[in-house]
């Protein structure tokens, strides 16, 4: 029919679409701020026989940082198996003091701190110094190099000072949303990728089965009732006391003999000699090497490992408050944590420590493995760390554990810990095409820009980077060899610039606000309130 005065042509009207997609093919679930199956959270607390074995769990966990890096730089320095120990007897003593500080004035979140990889650049700038000088035995370079670090670990903890107790941190933070904390807490989780599966690798008949016993306890723990709260709390502990077993049995038996030496130093349960270098007693003291060397050169690159400390701890405070049922720490909290773990740095130079402390990303995610995100749990996990660092031989039996089997259980928990960065994207809005630019991108090139100057880095710490000025070359070097330092940096300045006060809502502030004010949320003196009577005798803008 043709179009007439009388007949117009029709109109086509679109239909309206459904209200929601999501209700036409299933269930929805809104943006939820407490993780489902959390079973103790940051201030309840599991019975005394079940704390003190999780704490113990902690300890274990940690101490696979502990024994990589003392193994990377003992040597290189010129010590032998029996400095390796002292360092590891200190390394774990002042994770015991930084944990007990951070839990009870700092955070108050559940978070281990223990020695931190972003100090491994400067000290082996260090190293590459003192390579040129004579010495009349080893053991006196070793202690020079130690020396050496001291100065520059107490002068460069100022900065962390000073950014934390002066609020500058918490200018900074308040920065930060939904959008940015995804990337930032991502890469906490996994930027770590080269101590999970390629350090399993190098020896995969323990690496392998270690990990596949961790993802039966998965499935195992449905079997019956009984066994899910064993499994599900305490199976690293089973697997991983099993593994070492079948280690020690394979060493005796001499299936390590005639292997390479990256193998021996994988697998075998005595590679390290640690037992028998280790005193039966011994209570790490400050200046134990010696007077500290003040060079301005070494000061400088060590900066910039104290500023990637404090953007990883960062990253780890914000999984750790998702995984211990909190609220996202406040501006001031995280500004007041910095400040203190600066003060944790100086006294790790003190002490004498091989490298700084930052928070334990490997322990966040045990909160998730287990479940059970209580502070008393990692308070107690102190106690087994001042134990173990004073009676050497026992804290070197643990120590001898092969690396492979700590790899197996950290490509869990790095795993976990990336998954709950993830989680922070509910907060925002998801379908927001400008999210998801600066989302990918903050992502990407805080995986992609540390591969490229880890991958360029010599083995004696000579990254891409490399201008006139040694401490120059140290600092950027540093920084960004850290994927939450370029998360940080990269995700900050791109929310911030492109489009950010016509997005506030798409971006989550609304909800993301609150959590910057002292009294924003109600709820945050619950979890992060001193302890009582603390104001009374520290000056309110520090807390």
């Amino acid at each position: 029919m043709g179009e007439t005065a009388h007949n117009p042509a029709p109109v086509l009207v679109a239909a309206p679409p459904p209200s929601s997609l999501a209700f036409s093919k299933g269930p929805s679930w809104s943006p939820s701020e407490i993780l489902q199956n959390l079973e103790y959270c940051i201030h309840s607390n599991p019975s005394w026989p079940q704390t003190f074995l999780l704490a113990f769990q902690h300890y274990i966990v940690m101490l696979g940082t502990t024994v990589l890096i003392t193994r990377t730089l003992v040597t290189q320095m010129g010590g032998d198996p029996a400095d390796a120990a002292r360092v590891i007897q200190t390394l774990v003593f002042m994770s015991g003091i930084n944990t007990l500080l951070q839990t009870l004035i700092g955070t108050r979140l559940p978070t281990v701190m223990g020695p931190s990889y972003a100090f491994v650049l400067p000290v082996l700038s260090i190293i590459r110094d003192y390579n040129d000088e004579t010495f009349s035995k080893e053991h006196d370079r070793f202690e020079a190099i130690m020396r050496t670090i001291q100065g520059s670990m107490i002068v460069s903890s100022f900065i962390n000072i000073i950014l934390g107790y002066s609020k500058g941190w918490a200018t900074l933070t308040r920065l930060l949303s939904p959008i940015t904390i995804v990337p930032v807490v991502c890469v906490v989780g996994l930027g770590l990728f080269m101590r999970g599966f390629p350090l399993l690798a190098n020896c995969v008949e323990l690496g392998l089965p270690m990990l596949i016993l961790l993802v039966i306890c998965q499935y195992s723990k449905n079997l019956h009732s009984s066994a899910r709260p064993v499994l599900e709390r305490y199976g690293l502990l089973f697997c991983g006391g099993i593994i070492w077993a079948f280690a020690a049995i394979l060493t005796v038996a001499g299936a390590y003999n005639n292997v390479g030496y990256r193998t021996k130093q994988s697998c075998r349960t005595d590679r390290s000699y640690l037992i028998s270098s280790s005193p039966w007693v011994r209570v790490p003291y400050p200046f134990q090497w010696g007077a500290p060397i003040f060079r301005a050169s070494h000061v400088f690159g060590m900066i910039g490992a104290t500023l990637v400390s404090a953007a990883e701890s960062t990253g780890a405070f914000y999984g750790a408050a998702r995984l211990a049922g909190a609220t996202s720490p406040p501006a001031h909290v995280l500004s007041r944590s910095i400040g203190l773990q600066g003060i944790g740095l100086l006294l790790d130079g003190i002490f004498g420590a091989a490298v700084g402390s930052t928070a334990s990303v490997e322990n966040v995610g045990l909160l998730g493995h287990t479940h059970i995100g209580s502070r008393r749990v990692v308070q107690v996990s102190t106690g087994f760390m001042f134990f173990f660092s004073i009676f050497g031989k026992f804290g070197g039996l643990f120590a001898s554990i092969p690396l492979a089997i700590f790899a197996a259980a950290y490509c869990v928990l790095y795993g976990i810990v990336a998954a709950i960065g993830i989680s922070f994207i509910q907060f925002s809005n998801t379908n927001s095409m400008r999210n998801h630019y600066v989302l990918g991108l903050a992502l990407f090139l805080a995986i992609s820009i540390p591969q490229y100057f880890v991958s360029n880095t010599t083995g004696d710490g000579h990254g891409p980077i490399r201008a006139d000025g040694g401490w120059f070359n140290d600092i950027l070097n540093t920084v960004f060899s850290s994927p939450p330092a370029v998360a940080m940096i990269v995700g900050t300045l791109l929310d911030n610039l492109l489009e950010a006060r016509s997005t506030s809502n798409d971006r989550g502030i609304p909800w993301w606000k609150p959590f910057q004010n002292r009294k924003g949320d109600s709820r945050s003196a619950e979890f992060y309130g001193m302890p009582i009577r603390i104001n009374e005798w520290m000056p309110t803008r520090y807390l």
